[in-house]
């Protein structure tokens, strides 16, 4: 399994403990985008453009852990992506 893998299966298994920078590499390593936020917010979005579609992930900035809505939410997409093999593969 590789370094890849296995911090995305790190992240599946406790969703409640995931750290901004953990979440941000798997969605870098999937071709996302990071835009940082201006003017003040903790807000940070995530852009991938796929043909037909651009999806956007938007998650705020939180120490220590992300919350479980944003994770999951992050999983879900990645897991259609995979699904639809839009990307490729980690």
């Amino acid at each position: 399994m590789s370094k890849k893998q296995k911090q995305l299966e790190k992240i599946r298994q406790n969703i409640s403990n995931v750290s901004f920078e953990d979440l941000d590499k798997v969605l870098k390593w999937f071709g996302f985008e990071q835009r940082q936020p201006k003017g003040g917010s903790s807000h940070y979005v995530y852009e991938l453009k796929a043909e037909p579609h651009i999806l956007l992930i938007t998650i705020p900035y939180k120490r220590p852990f992300i919350g479980k809505h944003y994770v999951k939410q992050a999983l879900q997409i990645l897991d259609e992506l995979d699904k639809n093999e839009i990307f490729v593969t980690i």
